[in-house]
């Protein structure tokens, strides 16, 4: 059974910073593309940041780029996404998601696996 839990996640300042972490179980961790995904109340599910199986490609959503870092630590089957200088519109529910497969996806349903979330809330 494969489960992705993420922590991290709280209340923080405008410009402040943030570090989510997802911890995976019952996959094959380091042949799996991982990705941060975000849901704010009342929108649809946006494509934050993927990463690849090796770490050596990554992509990131047009409204994060340059402030979020997604990365990860096949030795600890974790992935991690750093968030600086966020904003209030940064607010959401933030998802870890893997594809079980070693490419790196922005696609939200060529994720097959997916986390329960956790709650980012910025203060302006």
């Amino acid at each position: 059974q494969v489960q992705l839990v993420e922590s991290g996640g709280g209340l923080v300042q405008a410009g402040g910073s943030l570090r989510l972490s997802c911890a995976a179980s019952g996959l094959t961790f380091s042949r799996s593309g991982m990705g941060w995904f975000r849901q704010a109340s009342g929108k649809e599910r946006e494509f934050v940041a993927a990463i690849n199986w090796s770490g050596s490609s990554t992509s990131y959503g047009e409204s994060v780029k340059g402030r979020f870092t997604i990365s990860r630590d096949n030795t600890k089957n974790t992935v991690y996404l750093g968030m600086i200088s966020v904003k209030p519109e940064d607010t959401g529910v933030y998802y870890c998601a893997a594809t079980g497969t070693v490419a790196l996806s922005t696609t939200s349903r060529l994720f097959k696996y997916w986390g329960q979330g956790t709650q980012v809330t910025v203060s302006s």
